[in-house]
């Protein structure tokens, strides 16, 4: 095993493993230990009581986070020419249709959303090998297959995010930069615990929110009591 660095050391005697933080402490606490030399993304890990393989207990949704994610998010917007002028207005990266198929095709991947329109899904769904396992595949669900190709490129770059349970019954978002206040961060970290409860399955029994963590880029992980960001 190797010698952990100082600095490490430093960092782990000020995160008590076992304890609950109440989501004010731990917001300010993963600025602290965040000791990485780029401004490093924070993300929340929630363990839901539901069992994704039961279509009647998957958790899907967006949130819109208040302060936004931080992030330069690269929209492409495929789309037929009338509404090119629509998303470039708005902010899309890149606008197009057949041309950025075909690069995607050869393996272009460079972006972090898509927004199409009802009308081209049958092109757009020809790429489901390639952007399925990317999460690239715009869904209906998600606001990312709209008519209002305008309105979903504002909200995505505003900070709206979406989420999917994972087949351990996981939801990993990131809701923010170590550089945001712990105010910010509190915010965000709430509006998606608030936004996980309101899509509680019926058919999931037990505890819902199981265990709820926040952490940076290579900082550990604290735990948040849940009761706090509950309150």
């Amino acid at each position: 095993m190797g010698r952990i660095s100082k600095k490490r050391k430093e960092v782990l005697a000020k995160v008590d493993l076992v304890k609950s933080y109440t989501l004010v402490e731990a917001c300010d606490l993963v600025k602290v230990i965040t000791t990485t030399k780029f401004d490093a993304s924070v993300d929340i890990s929630v363990r839901l009581g539901v069992d994704p393989r039961k279509a009647n207990q998957m958790v899907r949704g967006t949130v819109a986070l208040p302060h936004g994610t931080g992030k330069d998010v690269k929209v492409l917007v495929l789309c037929t020419p009338d509404k090119e002028a629509e998303a470039k207005a708005a902010g899309a990266d890149h606008v197009g249709l057949d041309d950025y198929i075909e690069k995607i095709k050869g393996g272009w991947t460079d972006i972090d959303v898509i927004i199409t329109m009802p009308s081209v899904m049958g092109k757009v769904g020809a790429l489901g090998r390639i952007l399925g396992p990317r999460s690239l595949m715009p869904n209906p669900k998600t606001g990312t297959v709209t008519m209002e190709v305008g309105k979903a490129v504002e909200e995505v770059k505003a900070g709206k995010i979406d989420f999917k349970v994972d087949k351990y019954g996981n939801i990993h978002a990131g809701i923010g930069k170590a550089s945001f206040t712990g105010d910010k961060l509190r915010d965000n970290a709430a509006e998606l615990v608030s936004a996980l409860n309101k899509l509680k399955p019926s058919a999931a029994k037990g505890t819902y929110i199981k265990s709820l963590y926040i952490s940076s880029t290579m900082s550990p992980s604290i735990q948040i009591d849940a009761k706090s960001v509950l309150a």
